[in-house]
């Protein structure tokens, strides 16, 4: 069924004990973590969605208990000068993890078809042809072992309009927001436009589309982490070797080691 935005407006807030759901949920991701690191994985977790959603949020909540050693957070803005010389996806190539890493997108390359497509940065006909080689770029790193995450992180206008007040009220986030924030938000209806063909298009077996309705942040928070959680506990192997006997002998001879019962 194709995915409309409309149908992941109505969540109920939380009700459960969301500090200790948070906490397991921290938990489970952890092992996800070690689980990639002990049998040589990696994943990519995209996110996409609008501006002052609760991406980042979530991201943070998600790997708060990460080894930063192996995991990276990509926070993806406007193409360099660089970058905008080469194909759109040519800077996405250089941020692939490495095997026993996590790669996390904060926008990625469906900017192509998203801001891209909406604000003229590109023309009919690049936008038209991102969406075959996206589904191939994807397949690709299927294909090659890389495990592909996706997520959608929905709010209203109504919820984004309180955001957006909040970071001009709140010095501390006011970073967070800018002019462009109220120049994509003029344009919702194209960009709603955008995004249903980008869900139509590019929604693939292997990577398809979540959608998180964030309206209640507990809520979204919450349902994000544990489709992550359930998404790679699926997809990499969560059993753990046995102790290495080498170590093991040492441990013995060094401190008296005896296994646990």
């Amino acid at each position: 069924m194709a995915i409309k935005l409309e149908d992941y407006e109505s969540t109920p807030k939380f009700a459960g004990d969301y500090e200790a759901e948070m906490e397991a949920l921290q938990e489970r991701l952890a092992k996800v973590q070690v689980a990639h690191i002990v049998h040589e994985k990696r994943s990519m977790i995209l996110f996409e969605g609008w501006d002052a959603a609760g991406k980042g949020g979530i991201i943070q909540r998600m790997t708060a208990e990460w080894d930063p050693r192996y995991f990276h957070v990509w926070p993806i803005a406007a193409p360099t000068e660089e970058e905008r010389n080469r194909h759109y996806l040519w800077r996405f190539w250089n941020r692939l993890p490495a095997n026993g890493n996590i790669a996390v997108f904060d926008r990625t390359w469906y900017g192509r078809v998203l801001v891209e497509r909406v604000e003229g940065f590109c023309s009919k006909a690049d936008w038209k042809r991102a969406y075959r080689e996206i589904n191939d770029f994807e397949a690709q790193q299927i294909d090659a072992g890389t495990n592909v995450v996706k997520l959608f992180i929905h709010i209203t206008q109504e919820t984004q309009d309180k955001q957006l007040a909040e970071r001009i009220d709140t010095p501390w986030k006011r970073w967070k927001t800018g002019t462009d924030d109220y120049r994509n938000r003029a344009k919702r209806a194209e960009y709603l436009d955008a995004m249903h063909d980008m869900f139509r298009r590019t929604d693939k077996p292997g990577a398809v589309w979540k959608v998180i309705d964030n309206n209640h942040r507990k809520a979204g928070r919450i349902a994000a982490l544990r489709y992550i959680a359930e998404t790679l506990e699926a997809l990499v192997p969560m059993d753990m070797p046995e102790a290495d006997p080498e170590v093991v002998a040492l441990a013995k001879a060094a401190f008296g080691y005896k296994p646990k019962k």
